[in-house]
């Protein structure tokens, strides 16, 4: 093969025009054609050409990558077991049983209230609330049931009204309404009873429907010591009265259960579960007797209708024991009733306070006889208006001429000024001292809410102004609500023996066990002499010319006093507390009745307007209870001379 060559060329060029690589150690070796007619490069001058060749392939290195890679996937996997397995493990599942698990709190049976006989003043009832899920119900299925009519189930809430519309007597097109929306609660009916709760699980609905065990307080005596019982919250918590200052014994103990639920809220039955049973309240027993409490509510109910008083309170006591047998306020309300406010307002008997008026001046007889100051038979010379040596001057509630009285006469006429001559010789510490003793100023024992301890002059007896050092002699400057008032007659009863007034009679548990109320010792206040003198001066309250003829108990010899007592209102009127309060028998004291009228239209008086309740009520208290009539007969003190 011929070849041309131009000066200064690196290279040659074939015939065919193509260029060879210029001669030289780095040119590539021609290519030549071998048997087959393949090209192979032409060797290189002055070098021999070794053909290149691919370098074999290493497997292994990529098994070690691919072992490596799996190695470390494995090892990652195997911490990310281990953490959750054994290091977080035991949170994880407690986190996961936490999810699963519902408490249920079981109400705890609230006690009954009772008279001192049993009869149920206030007690509980089951009732359930029906709650709806209606996000849960979007999933409800019919699955081929069908209604209560026959008609196939619905899915949704249509379906889930079809079974529980008639059960709750609701329409199932307006139930359905209220099972639409994305709420997890609403409340489809209150106060159910048993047998409907019942019927509800009955349909299988749990997953949808629940229904929550609530207690309902029920009060079946009505209006018999409503003002006194009070009444409850939606928590079963005493709000007022009884139910307010028993409340830590009535209430007992709420129980819990503890269970595992699935995701469709229904339980796991065998699923590890804790239950804490409820521990039933104490029930109360009171000193009340019902019928007393019924006759003492319609006595004052009627006294106000006939007197047109603003209202009225009557209270029995057993003066042996201090127990408060009945304490009404007329007007009472009916506790089954919610309408209104008027369940909440606490009793007057402990909350409205008033100047004891003239049954104060018992106090200041016994004190007069106790220091030995006067006798019953002591002589006072008494006018209509006397004039003290103060500079005070006083009157008695009418004109008469001038009397000559005893001082059993003093307190039968019920004269202020005779009263203030008396106390001419009882010094100011000392009638500081038996308003004391007597339990003014101070919270009667009770403990019902709202009570008031009254109203009492300073204790430092310098400040007392000049006449209320004279008035408080006969019941002015001093104030007391109506359970005050009647325990004073009630000390003087017990052979002068003072017994706090109490409204709790025992408790009695779950189990039956009576639990006695503890009873205080009583504290004397006066001699037995003193008492029995006194008593029997106040029974010439009662007897033809005393203050209160119309308080006598056919049968039953009647110890007592009259009171009407200024009352001052906000606005600055004046209105008047008419009162009587007394004891029967008189030759067995057994019961104290106290009944008092706020601003009596007919009279203001207290003979005439409250002591024919007290008649009626102290009559009917010594029959229910089976007082025998007095065996003595009345032998009278001499009011004049």
């Amino acid at each position: 093969m011929k070849t041309s060559a131009r000066p200064g060329a690196r290279g040659t060029t074939s015939r065919l025009g193509l260029q060879a690589p210029p001669a030289g150690r780095d040119a590539p070796a021609p290519r030549t054609r071998g048997a087959a007619g393949a090209r192979r490069p032409a060797p290189l001058e002055g070098r021999r050409y070794t053909p290149t060749r691919p370098a074999p392939g290493r497997p292994e290195v990529r098994q070690r990558w691919l072992i490596g890679i799996t190695a470390v996937i494995v090892l990652v996997f195997v911490a990310r077991l281990v953490q959750v397995q054994v290091i977080q493990g035991p949170a994880l599942a407690a986190d996961a049983q936490a999810a699963r698990l519902a408490t249920a709190v079981t109400p705890a049976h609230r006690g009954d209230i009772t008279d001192a006989d049993g009869v149920v003043l206030a007690t509980s009832v089951d009732r359930y609330t029906v709650i709806a899920d209606p996000v849960a119900i979007k999933d409800f299925r019919g699955h081929g049931r069908v209604d209560a009519r026959g008609d196939a189930v619905q899915d949704g809430a249509l379906g889930v009204a079809q079974l529980l519309g008639p059960v709750l007597n609701i329409p199932s097109a307006e139930l359905a309404a209220e099972l639409v929306g994305d709420s997890r609660y609403v409340v489809l009916a209150k106060d159910v009873v048993p047998r409907a709760q019942r019927a509800i699980a009955e349909l299988g609905l749990r997953a949808y429907i629940r229904t929550d065990l609530v207690s309902k307080r029920t009060y079946p005596a009505g209006t018999v010591g409503a003002g006194l019982l009070g009444f409850v919250d939606g928590d079963q918590t005493g709000q007022a009265g009884i139910e307010a200052a028993y409340d830590d014994a009535l209430a007992g103990t709420p129980g819990e259960e503890t269970y595992e639920r699935s995701r469709d809220g229904l339980r796991i039955p065998a699923a590890a579960q804790e239950y804490t049973p409820a521990v039933p309240g104490d029930d109360v027993r009171l000193t009340l007797v019902h019928d007393v409490q019924w006759k003492a509510q319609d006595a004052v109910d009627q006294a106000v209708r006939d007197t047109g008083a603003a209202y009225g309170i009557a209270v029995v006591q057993d003066v042996r024991t201090g127990e408060v047998v009945a304490l009404a306020d007329s007007g009472a309300h009916d506790p089954n009733d919610r309408s209104t406010a008027a369940v909440a307002e606490p009793s007057r008997a402990v909350t409205a306070v008033f100047e004891p008026g003239s049954t104060g001046k018992v106090i200041t007889m016994a004190a007069a006889l106790e220091t030995g100051a006067w006798e019953p038979g002591s002589r006072f010379t008494v006018p209509d208006r006397w004039t003290a040596p103060s500079g005070q001057t006083f009157t008695d509630s009418h004109e008469h001429p001038v009397e000559r009285l005893t001082l059993a006469g003093v307190l039968a006429e019920s004269s202020n000024v005779g009263t203030v001559m008396a106390g001419e010789k009882i010094p100011l510490q000392t009638r500081q001292d038996y308003l004391a003793k007597f339990g003014f100023g101070q919270l009667t024992g009770l403990g019902l809410p709202g009570e008031s301890a009254g109203i009492m002059p300073p204790e430092d007896v310098g400040r007392w102004d000049l006449r209320t050092r004279d008035t408080v002699l006969f019941g002015q400057g001093v104030a007391v609500n109506a359970i005050q008032a009647t325990a004073v007659f009630s000390t003087v009863a017990n052979g002068g023996i003072r017994t706090r007034p109490t409204l709790l009679a025992g408790t009695t548990d779950d189990e039956g066990q009576e639990s006695p109320a503890a009873r205080p010792d009583g504290e004397r206040v006066i001699s037995t002499g003193t008492a029995d003198t006194l008593l029997h001066m106040m029974e010439a309250v009662t007897d033809e010319g005393g203050t209160a003829a119309n308080a006598n108990v056919p049968g039953y010899r009647v110890a007592g006093k009259t009171g009407t007592a200024q009352m001052w209102l906000e606005d600055g009127r004046q209105t008047y507390m008419a009162s009587f309060v007394g004891v029967a028998p008189a030759d067995d004291p057994r019961y104290t009745v106290g009944v008092f009228l706020r601003s009596p239209k007919s009279s203001i008086y207290g003979g005439e307007v409250a002591a024919p309740v007290f008649r009626d009520v102290m009559g009917f208290t010594l029959q229910k209870m089976d007082v025998p009539p007095s065996d003595e007969k009345y032998r009278p003190m001499k009011t004049t001379w």
